[in-house]
């Protein structure tokens, strides 16, 4: 076995991912966060950790189920041992989350005039107003659920929230009896609440339903009603190998995901043990699969309960997104892109201009053709619209839609849809392939030529994450990505070997081999006096190939950084393995989704984007993307880009060779330097240079 590749050198995917969150926690305690932005990063946390026990944990209790005991190929961690490394650090993250919430933050908001109050706490007039909110509004919409001998214990759909009830006859000659009452998804998480406060009022929906409980079950005293919440296997699955239509088969599977196999049971503290033990009977769990919590369930309420209106003062400062300094100046977009490259960077810079490009393409006569990849879309996507126009204005529009981006699937089947109706030509993909790529070609008629343009980016076509996610796009004119953007589009929807790439890159046959290329050269150049360099941005490092690899450059001096979001399977600061890798995250008001590549190459520096990152399923089961920066003044941008986030230190944390992470700090000879704030500010100071330039009379020397 090579010596690089051993189980010490790496971090089981699942606790790498764990850590990943407990730092989206550690803003929710960052006392020098807003505070509304505080219980915000607890509704991410929370729901992160839905998705988390959804997909992972269903995936390893599924291989436990089905008798499959093989370990980990990096940490060499069986299903079991992962499943009970998981249960000891979630309950322990969920304790903390939950000390955090009683002990700080809801003491915190009553101090600013917010309050969520216990039927305890309630005065007379609040008490009369819910008892006629509940007659009105929730009584009707609540059904009791008897569980007896003819009426089974009921299916609990996916993440509903359920009150388990004790019942005692009025006959006493009868057993107690056990009824569920769910909480209606239909009505509003909080309600308001009159107040003579200076503030706000609210209660829980589920503690008005526990206060007027008696009313379901005339004839009955209740004895408890305790609050309990089911999370369910929800990951689908596709035969792709089928003759069923894809798109059929998806909306088949998609009924089935709020039904699949309970693997989490959350329950409040107060719950008695012989009502729990009946739930996670009924339920087929075990003790270490149920959750105690000290406090409300589902906390994802907090992301609707981060918009109340007023308090302000409580969140970041609002942002409004600049135009992308490449464009300052320019009114027409496609006579912009033929003079230069442009670079866009988001959410500090407006997404509009991506907008724009496809929506000026479906107005103009010129154009004949456009061509682009869509993964996820917003719910009132313009840019859906736009190929609609286009098809309408007859354009040849062809769309490569991914049917399967997870829980994206319900969205982007209407848009499917939608497309097809107006006379898209929609392409699913390919079989047994994500595609996650993401290119926009426009193919347009000038004077006597045919001109391609084109647009490649590291993000979604999505205008809403777009304002939260950071990434960046590129848009380009030069003729070798246009006849790469053409080659890759009769790549998907047709037939043949797979093209020569001029510029480009593509999984799943090319990135990684170009990465791995890359690294090596970077190997071969690298000596102890000119040590080489490698900069790499991304969300999650997984794919073992690419963490040996990286290993190797160690050993050969290379300084190697890396700045990934999320899970990071190497460890670094190994001696004579990885002591000159150093592991970077940061996790702040934005979400870094941007995914870079920074080699030295002995003077000749080489920049790359991607959609891609180093993961073995990016590399190996997705159509992805990956480019070159290849004009001198884009490439220096995205390097200060990394300079910054390379030193950052109020947001980033750095990951050490026992797998915790420790938060940066500002020393005292230092600057506070908030690399998001940074960039934002930078797009602003770039919006106003322009506009005073504008003001200012030009002089000649």
């Amino acid at each position: 076995m090579d010596k690089l590749d051993h189980k010490d050198h790496f971090i089981n995917r699942e606790l790498s991912w764990l850590a990943f969150n407990e730092r989206v926690m550690a803003e929710a305690q960052d006392e020098q966060t807003q505070l509304l932005e505080r219980l915000k990063f607890i509704a991410i946390f929370c729901s992160n950790l839905d998705e988390f026990f959804m997909v992972r944990v269903a995936g390893l209790k599924d291989k436990i189920k089905s008798g499959d005991n093989r370990a980990d190929d990096k940490s060499a961690l069986t299903p079991k041992q992962q499943l009970q490394e998981i249960s000891t650090r979630v309950h322990a993250d969920v304790q903390l989350l939950y000390d955090l919430l009683l002990e700080s933050l809801i003491p915190r908001l009553r101090q600013e005039g917010l309050y969520l109050r216990t039927t305890a706490e309630l005065s007379e007039i609040q008490k009369e107003y819910l008892a006629a909110y509940y007659d009105e509004k929730i009584f009707p919409v609540l059904t009791p659920l008897a569980v007896d001998a003819s009426h089974p214990f009921p299916f609990l759909f996916n993440k509903s929230l359920n009150l388990a009830v004790f019942l005692e006859p009025e006959d006493e000659e009868r057993d107690t009896l056990f009824a569920i009452v769910q909480v209606p998804t239909v009505l509003p998480r909080y309600i308001p609440l009159p107040s003579t406060l200076d503030g706000d009022e609210f209660i829980l929906l589920e503690d008005v339903i526990r206060e007027h409980i008696e009313t379901l079950f005339p004839g009955n005293h209740v004895i408890e009603a305790g609050y309990f919440r089911v999370t369910r296997d929800s990951d689908v699955e596709f035969d792709e190998d089928t003759n069923e239509d894809l798109l059929e088969q998806i909306e088949n599977e998609l009924k089935k995901r709020k039904m699949g196999d309970a693997v989490r049971l959350e329950i409040h503290h107060s719950m008695s043990e012989s009502l729990r033990r009946v739930l996670q009977e009924s339920l087929d769990l075990t003790h270490s699969d149920v959750y105690s919590l000290n406090g409300p369930l589902d906390l994802t309420f907090f992301m609707s309960f981060y918009s109340t209106p007023g308090y302000d003062e409580l969140r970041y400062p609002h942002m409004v997104p600049q135009p992308p300094k490449d464009l300052l100046g320019e009114s027409q977009i496609f006579d912009a892109i033929v003079k230069k490259d442009l670079m866009v960077f988001h959410p500090y810079e407006s997404f509009e201009p991506v907008v724009h490009f496809v929506s000026q393409a479906a107005e103009d006569p010129n154009v004949l053709a456009i061509k682009q990849t869509l993964y996820r879309v917003s719910g009132q996507s313009p840019i859906v619209n736009a190929l609609v126009r286009a098809a309408d204005n007859g354009k040849q529009v062809t769309v490569v839609l991914e049917l399967k981006a997870r829980f994206d699937e319900e969205n982007n089947i209407i848009w499917a849809k939608k497309l097809e109706k107006a006379g898209c030509h929609v392409i699913y993909g390919l079989v047994g392939l994500k595609t996650h790529a993401k290119i926009t070609l426009i193919v347009r008629r000038e004077a006597e030529q045919i001109r391609r343009y084109v647009h490649l980016g590291t993000g979604n076509y999505n205008d809403t994450t777009a304002r939260m996610y950071s990434d960046l796009g590129m848009f380009t004119a030069r003729e070798e990505f246009g006849r790469d953007a053409s080659a890759f589009f009769n790549h998907l929807t047709g037939y043949g070997t797979t093209p020569q790439w001029e510029r480009i890159s593509i999984s799943p046959l090319g990135i990684q081999e170009k990465l791995l290329e890359m690294v090596e050269r970077e190997i071969q150049q690298s000596t102890p006096e000119n040590p080489g360099r490698i900069i790499a941005k991304m969300n999650s490092l997984t794919s073992k190939e690419m963490i040996v690899a990286l290993f190797r450059a160690s050993q050969a001096h290379v300084k190697v950084d890396l700045i990934v979001r999320g899970i990071c399977c190497l460890r670094p600061g190994i001696p004579g393995i990885s002591e000159n890798i150093r592991v970077h995250s940061i996790v702040g008001r934005f979400l870094e989704h941007s995914r870079i590549f920074y080699f030295q190459n002995g003077g000749d520096e080489q920049v790359l984007l991607s959609s891609a990152d180093w993961m073995t399923r990016n590399l190996r089961y997705r159509v992805e993307l990956m480019f070159p920066v290849v004009q001198k003044n884009l490439r220096d941008r995205v390097k200060r880009i990394l300079d910054a986030q390379l030193n950052d230190n109020v947001k980033r944390s750095e990951l050490l060779a026992d797998g915790h992470y420790v938060r940066a700090y500002v020393k005292d000879d230092e600057v506070p330097l908030n690399s998001q704030n940074y960039f934002l500010e930078e797009a602003q100071r770039a919006t106003r240079r322009y506009s005073f330039s504008q003001l200012t009379p030009k002089t000649h020397a």
